[in-house]
C-alpha cells in the first residue's frame, strides 16, 4: 500500500483496511483518524500535508496499523460490556421458558415501552422542523435554520444509536459521522450536509418512529396485561373479588369455577413467556432497522 499524502487518502486507505467491519466501528475510527490528522495540521499551518502525514503516520499508525488496533479494541470493548450470556438449554421448554435469564429480553421490553415517548418527541421535531424550514426558506434566516435543524438531526441520530446499544445489544456509532470535513469550506460543508443520504434516512427514522412507538407500546402493554390478569386469576377467586360478575334473565355469572380458574392461569404463564420472544424478536428487528437507517454503509 503506497504511503498516503493527503488526509483523504489516509482516509480511504483506513476505509479499505477496515472493509468487511461494522459500519458503526469504520464510522468511529474514520472520525478519530480525521480528527487527530487535521489537529496536528492546524499546530502546524506552515508545513506541508504530505510531510506532516509522513510525520505522523510514525506515532499514530499506518492505515492498516491503525484498523488492526481497531479490530483488537472492538473484541475486547464487546467482551467487557457484553452481558453474561444465558445459560445454554437444549430442550423446547428450556428454551421457551429460559428467555426470561436473557438480558436482552429486559432491554428490547424497555425499548419498547420508552419508544411511544421516543417517537412522538422524534416526530414532533421533525415535522416542526420540516414544516418551519419550509415557511423560512423564502426568508434570510431559512437557509441558517435549515442548517441548524439539519444539524440536530443528526446529533439525535447518535443519541438514539445509544439508545439502542445500551438497550437492544446493536454495535451504533460512538462519534459523529464521517467525514467531518473541518478543512472544507463552510459552504461545501453545508452542502455535504444536504447530499448525504444519511440525513435524509436519519430524518425518515425519526419520522417512522411514532407509528413504530405506537405499536410496540400497543403490544407490550396489551400482552403484559391480558397475561398478568390471567395469572391473577386464582388470586382474584380466593379473595373472593367477584371482577366478573354479569346478571343475565335472573341468573348471576361469577367467572369459572377453580378447574377453569387454574387453566386460566396457566395459559396466562405460557402467554407471558410467549409475549416475553415477542418483545425480544421486536427489540432485534427494530435494532437492524435503526442500524440500517442511522448508520451509513462502509462500502459507500
Amino acid at each position: 500500500m503506497n504511503a498516503p499524502r493527503t488526509i483523504n487518502e489516509y482516509l480511504e486507505q483506513l476505509r479499505a483496511a477496515l472493509r468487511g467491519a461494522d459500519p458503526a466501528l469504520v464510522q468511529d475510527a474514520l472520525y478519530d483518524a480525521e480528527e487527530h490528522l487535521r489537529a496536528e495540521l492546524a499546530e502546524q499551518p506552515g508545513r506541508d500535508e504530505a510531510a506532516m502525514l509522513e510525520h505522523v503516520v510514525g506515532s499514530y499508525g499506518a492505515p492498516d496499523e491503525v484498523a488492526d488496533i481497531y479490530r483488537d479494541q472492538e473484541i475486547r470493548i464487546q467482551r467487557a460490556i457484553r452481558p453474561p450470556p444465558p445459560p445454554q438449554r437444549h430442550s423446547m421448554l428450556g428454551r421457551f421458558f429460559g428467555v426470561a435469564a436473557d438480558p436482552h429480553t429486559y432491554g428490547a421490553l424497555f425499548y419498547l415501552l420508552l419508544a411511544l415517548v421516543t417517537g412522538i418527541f422524534y416526530f414532533t421535531w421533525a415535522v416542526t422542523g420540516v414544516s418551519l424550514s419550509g415557511g423560512l426558506s423564502v426568508l434570510i434566516i431559512g437557509i441558517p435554520f435549515i442548517v441548524l435543524f439539519l444539524g440536530s438531526v443528526r446529533g439525535l441520530s447518535l443519541l438514539e444509536g445509544r439508545i439502542v446499544e445500551t438497550m437492544l445489544g446493536v454495535r451504533m456509532p460512538r462519534r459523529p459521522p464521517y467525514p467531518v470535513q473541518q478543512g472544507m469550506p463552510l459552504l461545501k460543508r453545508i452542502g455535504a450536509m444536504f447530499t448525504d443520504g444519511r440525513t435524509w434516512t436519519t430524518l425518515f427514522y425519526m419520522l417512522l418512529m411514532l407509528p413504530l412507538g405506537i405499536i410496540y407500546f400497543t403490544i407490550t402493554v396489551t400482552l403484559l396485561s391480558v397475561s398478568l390478569a390471567f395469572i391473577g386469576a386464582p388470586f382474584v377467586k380466593a379473595f373472593g373479588w367477584n371482577v366478573i360478575n354479569m346478571d343475565f334473565d335472573g341468573f348471576s355469572y361469577y367467572g369459572p369455577g377453580w378447574f377453569g380458574t387454574i387453566a386460566l392461569c396457566l395459559a396466562g404463564i405460557v402467554l407471558l413467556f410467549a409475549s416475553l420472544h415477542l418483545v425480544r424478536g421486536i427489540g432485534r428487528l427494530h435494532g437492524q432497522i435503526a442500524k440500517h437507517l442511522l448508520v451509513p454503509s462502509s462500502a459507500a
